[in-house]
């Protein structure tokens, strides 16, 4: 009997796997970008434990291992920013990502008063692009870090955010 995948909350005893499994998941953008400094791959566990604290960042959990994770927090202007959105590769292509996606979305807009979501990635990261896109983000900015790396930002009002 197979064990299903669950998504909570992520409580402090969770980052070092959430930081090993970022760490996992953020190889193959590095790869493809020629970069392992993304912030990602550097990050240090007293960072992320205060994400954990500041945050709302959720897991998705197969058994006790974590196997996904995503992160969002919402401004002053009432967009919700999501990031680092991460699934263990053994996990991807069954639905997951979108799984987080939409668990932190329906979140963030529980919690406070939403007016749109906005997120990035890079223009390489086709699978990304292609998952926001079937959940209704729009690009709205190309921004280039290096000859290498261009940031897209994608962005969606908060209306949209679960009609995928």
């Amino acid at each position: 009997m197979g064990m299903s995948v669950t998504i909570s909350t992520a409580g402090q005893a969770d980052a070092e796997q959430i930081l090993k499994l970022q760490y996992l998941g953020y190889q193959g953008e590095a790869e493809l970008y020629g970069d392992w400094t993304l912030d990602p791959l550097t990050q240090t566990l007293d960072s992320l434990r205060a994400e954990i604290a500041e945050q709302e960042v959720l897991v998705a959990r197969l058994g006790d291992e974590v196997v996904g994770t995503v992160r969002g927090r919402v401004d002053e202007l009432g967009v919700a920013h999501i990031g680092r959105l991460v699934v263990h590769p053994r996990m991807q292509g069954h639905g997951l990502g979108r799984r987080l996606l939409e668990a932190v979305e329906r979140r963030l807009a529980a919690e406070h008063p939403v007016t749109g979501y906005a997120l990035f990635t890079g223009h390489r990261s086709l699978a990304n692009l292609r998952l926001y896109a079937r959940h209704g983000y729009r690009q709205t900015a190309v921004r280039e870090v290096s000859r290498r790396l261009s940031i897209v930002t994608m962005e969606k009002a908060a209306s949209s955010s679960l009609a995928a």
